[in-house]
């Protein structure tokens, strides 16, 4: 692990769980479903009034989502560790990732969509399944009600949610093993299916991706 993702202060950043790619849908009552948002992977960590942002990579992204940091300080816990992208959209309530970085430091013009709970007030949760994971961040979320912070949706059909978000030219579906542990690094209980609206528009940029 690279030294600058190791520790910050006392904000020790945890290797993000990567879905790897998959051709299909896995189907069965054991998977879950989210979007899978075009923006910008955070790991958010709140000790106190103190939150600090890291990148996938574990660098201190705080300074540039400074508006996203600011309101998870209000954030009724003590402290929290939230996995989540941020994400820009776009006149059609579409995720835009080049607007989110044009628009970065403009307050209200990104939003936060947690979709995990990896620690809470001192206590891991990495071991517990996903489900009980995001049931607790649920909870977190809806005491917190912040217009800007929501909780990612979960769907049981996973090939109805591709079709709506092929129709949409959203990137893709994430499917997640229900009774999971998180697990950092490349993992087979998270998957992900690009939409090919997503791919086809931006295919230069798909194309560098895949190079790296």
């Amino acid at each position: 692990m690279p030294l600058h993702a190791v520790l910050v202060s006392e904000f020790r950043f945890i290797p993000p769980c990567r879905p790897i790619p998959a051709k299909a849908v896995p189907a069965g009552d054991g998977w879950v479903h989210e979007v899978k948002f075009d923006g910008y992977r955070v790991q958010a960590h709140k000790m106190g009034s103190r939150v600090i942002l890291f990148s996938r990579n574990g660098y201190d992204s705080t300074e540039r989502f400074a508006s996203i940091a600011t309101l998870l300080r209000e954030m009724p816990t003590k402290a929290a560790v939230l996995d989540g992208e941020i994400v820009a959209s776009d006149a059609d309530g579409r995720p835009n990732f080049a607007r989110l970085h044009v628009r970065w430091a403009r307050p209200g013009a990104i939003h936060l969509w947690a979709f995990d709970l990896l620690a809470l007030n001192g206590q891991d949760l990495c071991s517990q399944a996903l489900v009980n994971r995001q049931e607790r961040l649920q909870a977190l979320l809806e005491r917190f009600g912040c217009p800007a912070v929501s909780m990612s949706e979960t769907f049981a059909d996973g090939i109805a949610l591709l079709r709506v978000a092929e129709e949409h030219r959203l990137e893709g579906v994430v499917s997640k093993r229900r009774d999971a542990p998180y697990r950092s690094g490349d993992c087979r209980d998270w998957r992900k299916v690009k939409t090919a609206a997503w791919c086809e528009a931006n295919r230069e940029r798909w194309r560098l991706f895949e190079r790296k």
